[in-house]
Formats: structure tokens, C-alpha cells, sequence
């Protein structure tokens, strides 16, 4: 069994920053901390079974889709190591037209 790294891109990385600020003015900066927490640790589940979620090369080549909680897209490309994160979108963001660009 391969066990996958997990590799967050710089653009992914700046979502969860945005999303955190704009739970933490919605709700709390400690339920907006709990929520990103728990975005990256299923983003780091991801290494166990990289291939989960939906293949979507209609967008881009390699690129495969998941949700956390219903609310979140999570956009993924499975490499040979790491695993890389490309883009965490929060509650109906167009993924599709910000990821085929």
C-alpha cells in the first residue's frame, strides 16, 4: 500500500485563511480555527485512500474532487507523492470556472 503525502498549493492555502476570517466574523475565531482544523485534517486523510472523490479531467487533467461537510469542495491532484491540494472552495464558490482558468 502507497501512502501519499499532502501538499497544500500557495491558492489553497489563502482560501482556508479567507474561509477562517469569515467564520470567525460570522461565528467565532474558535469555531472558525475548529472548522479549518478539522478541513485540514481531512485533507491529510486524504493520503489513505487518495483516490476518493470524483475524477473531473473535464476540468483540468488529474483533478479529482471531494466535500467536506457537505459545505466545502475540496480539489485535489493525486501525483506520485505528495498529494496536492489545489483549492479549498467554501458554499457554492465556482470551483469549476476558478480551476479550469
Amino acid at each position: 500500500m502507497t501512502i501519499f503525502g499532502v501538499k497544500f498549493a500557495p491558492e489553497a492555502l489563502e482560501q482556508l485563511d479567507s474561509l477562517e476570517q469569515y467564520i470567525a466574523e460570522a461565528a467565532s475565531s474558535t469555531v472558525a480555527a475548529g472548522y479549518i482544523d478539522a478541513i485540514v485534517s481531512y485533507c491529510e486523510s486524504l493520503q489513505s485512500f487518495p483516490q476518493r472523490g470524483i475524477r473531473r479531467d473535464d476540468i483540468r487533467p488529474g483533478l479529482r474532487i471531494t466535500n467536506y461537510r457537505g459545505r466545502t469542495v475540496i480539489a485535489f491532484a493525486v501525483e506520485e507523492d505528495p498529494l496536492y491540494i489545489i483549492g479549498v472552495f467554501y458554499r457554492g464558490q465556482d470551483y469549476e470556472t476558478a480551476l479550469a482558468a
